[in-house]
């Protein structure tokens, strides 16, 4: 057995560590999902000797030891190809832990922050993550800003914008059209109206397509549509004249766990391509919509030994390197066996919006949970509050915060109207202006109460349906 790579003493006892691999594990806050896969740390005492350990890392090793091999990866290769030494010129000579102080400096402002993004590494922002308290990740992620255009500006400073699901377990038109109606009623949907289809074919694919582009169209809102499908379904679609919008994909952080998903980075190249050909922009051409989560990697048995934090944060390079609009960690999705309880969960959303801003995407979360999870809406309601701090990107609006054709729980268009009043952000500027058009803001940039709807979508319901 070959010796500890790492060695850290903490109260008179030497606590070894075999690899990178097994520091970053060890140093990671407690999680259902690497325990589950064996290899997270058996004390509290343990895992702080390993952040300990890990802060006196030098940032430079994590260029020099790769964590999944060049030869065997493509999400490894992606990485390494593309980093931009002359960005990370700054920060070359720092640790781990001399890297959190830097990040925390008043000096390190926004702009200090763009430049160097793209000479950060996935690990090295999985391994600042895991010496960072909450309110570290908060005002970290806060001053990081990222802004992305299709058929609205997201990310301004002082916005927050809503993804409007108007999911349905049958994908039955009244229903979606109900749902999509009642959203912007509340003014969600800046982001996008992105429907997860309950029957996944091209043919239903490209009818939902139709049907949102019929009523962003007729009522000329400046937002964008998006059906959550395979990759390769929105390409069918888009080869018999569908008129897409955003190209999504689930991704994840190895070439394995793409693989599971029936991906690869050729695949993701031939989509944006093919979005981007139609010119369906008006104010940018940002065509790319990714969901992420902690676990799917582990999930598909293509974890290579690594915690699952680590793993999502990779799976930002890959996300990165197809500029999106959006990105979305769908954070407590997978379920109780990756994060077990309402403070795992809230500690995974921080840690994966502060490393997706950090490498320089537009990170929204889906703050969520499932039903046999040990959290409820209160916890929710912690975490929404908290990704509003930190200068969140978008998050979901789901009628009710109930899902019901994919049976999770989610945030409510009440839930994004609560956390845009209490910390005074507002939708995209272009939607905003949309909102006053038809009347449903009034000059107080407040919601008017209506007996009825608004005159222009007085009788959309019947129409559409």
């Amino acid at each position: 057995m070959a010796p500890p790579r790492f060695i850290h003493s903490l109260g008179g006892v030497q606590h070894g560590f075999a690899d990178l691999r097994d520091l970053l594990a060890k140093a990671s806050p407690a999680r259902s999902g690497d325990l589950l896969a064996g290899i997270a740390a058996d004390s509290a005492r343990q895992r702080a000797a390993a952040q300990m350990a890990l802060a006196d890392i030098p940032l430079k090793l994590f260029l020099q030891e790769l964590l999944v091999p060049y030869e065997t990866d493509e999400v490894s290769r992606l990485i390494v190809d593309h980093h931009d030494g002359t960005a990370f010129a700054p920060i070359a000579h720092l640790t781990v832990g001399d890297f959190r102080n830097w990040l925390l400096a008043d000096d390190t402002d926004s702009t200090v922050l763009a430049a160097v993004a793209a000479g950060i590494t996935p690990e090295m922002a999985a391994a600042v993550s895991k010496i960072m308290r909450n309110q570290d990740l908060i005002l970290v992620a806060r001053k990081c800003r990222v802004v992305t255009a299709f058929r609205n500006t997201i990310g301004l400073q002082g916005r927050l914008s809503t993804r409007l699901q108007p999911n349905h377990p049958t994908d039955d038109a009244s229903g979606i059209a109900a749902a999509m109606l009642d959203g912007l009623l509340y003014g969600s949907g800046d982001a996008v109206i992105g429907i997860n289809p309950a029957t996944d074919n091209v043919p239903q694919v490209i009818r939902l397509v139709e049907m949102m582009a019929e009523l962003i169209t007729r009522y000329q809102i400046p937002t964008q549509s998006c059906v959550l499908t395979h990759v390769t379904n929105t390409i069918a679609a888009i080869e018999r004249g569908a008129p897409v919008d955003l190209v999504f994909q689930s991704i994840a952080g190895t070439e394995a766990a793409n693989r599971s998903f029936g991906i690869d980075l050729a695949l993701l190249a031939q989509a944006r391509a093919a979005a981007s050909s139609l010119g369906r922009g008006t104010v940018g051409q940002h065509v790319m919509y990714f969901e992420t989560g902690q676990g799917s990697a582990l999930s598909a048995n293509a974890h290579h030994g690594i915690d699952q934090q680590t793993c999502e944060a990779r799976a930002y390079a890959v996300a990165r390197h197809f500029e999106p609009l959006l990105v979305n960690t769908v954070v407590g999705f997978i379920g109780p066996e990756y994060l077990y309880d309402g403070k795992q969960i809230i500690r995974a959303g921080l840690e994966d919006h502060f490393c997706g801003k950090l490498l320089g995407l537009p990170m929204g979360c889906d703050v969520c949970y499932t039903n046999h999870a040990e959290a409820d809406q209160d916890d929710m309601d912690a975490l929404l509050t908290l990704l509003g701090v930190a200068g969140c990107t978008f998050v979901m609006g789901v009628p009710g915060s109930d899902d019901i054709m994919l049976n999770y729980q989610s945030t409510s268009f009440h839930d994004a109207l609560y956390v845009r009043r209490v910390l005074g952000t507002r939708p995209a500027p272009e939607f905003e202006a949309w909102l006053h058009r038809m009347q449903i803001f009034n000059g107080e940039q407040q919601f008017r109460l209506h007996d009825d709807m608004p005159p222009g979508f007085r009788h959309a319901l019947a129409r559409l349906g």
